[in-house]
């Protein structure tokens, strides 16, 4: 699993209009490229009177699905720019369609391209870019008389925090960056004196803003 990758939070739509005719850039964050087609076939639906459906999409950890359509317009001038679009923001696991219905002015090859790359760049807008980030599960089990010391340090150090259980001693779920997980379980056991019962549990992908400190981009 990646350590982190760029995306899009929901799926969305926006629309831009260059000389009258209308693009309408659809979004929509996908996990396997059956659910890319999907989503443009069900745009494609629904916009069945446009005069274009033109989309890319970009799949897998390694980006190994990568497909594009012109559907009727001139040979690169829509698909391919949509796709550039996707590898330039650089994102993962999207699909976009950009609709357009014909205004009657004609927009060149140049313009097409100008007109089809500002269609997904709206579409992003739209979709809200955001960073997956993995995060690893850590339960930390400990007496009553830790619990005020433990969470004034989860908090200096930033540490996400899931839902916590309160019985006859307190669990903790920590969700401290997998790629600093081994590093946490080591902190907590000294900051615990070994007297905390920890254990690993699911690595999980949550949505930050921006990348966390001490993260390549």
């Amino acid at each position: 699993m990646l350590l982190h990758y760029k995306t899009v939070k929901q799926s969305g739509m926006k629309e831009i209009v260059i000389k009258r005719s209308r693009f309408l850039g659809h979004i929509q964050p996908v996990d396997t490229e059956e659910s890319a087609v999907a989503f443009i076939e069900s745009i494609r639906k629904q916009h069945s009177q446009a005069t274009h459906n033109c989309w890319a999409y970009m799949v897998g950890e390694r980006d190994q699905y990568q497909k594009q359509s012109d559907d009727g317009e001139p040979s690169g001038t829509a698909g391919k720019p949509i796709l550039e679009v996707i590898k330039n923001q650089p994102l993962k696991n999207v699909a976009i369609v950009v609709t357009r219905y014909f205004g009657g002015v004609m927009l060149g090859a140049g313009g097409l391209i100008r007109a089809y790359t500002d269609g997904a760049v709206a579409a992003i807008e739209a979709g809200e870019p955001v960073f997956k980030v993995l995060h690893r599960e850590v339960s930390v089990e400990i007496d009553y008389t830790w619990l005020g010391k433990v969470e004034n340090e989860l908090h200096l150090k930033g540490i996400v925090q899931g839902e916590s259980q309160f019985t006859d001693k307190v669990t903790l779920l920590c969700l401290p960056l997998e790629a600093h997980a081994e590093a946490f379980v080591m902190w907590m056991t000294d900051l615990t004196q070994g007297q905390a019962k920890i254990e690993t549990g699911e690595a999980v992908y949550r949505d930050h803003e921006e990348l966390p400190e001490g993260l390549e981009s």
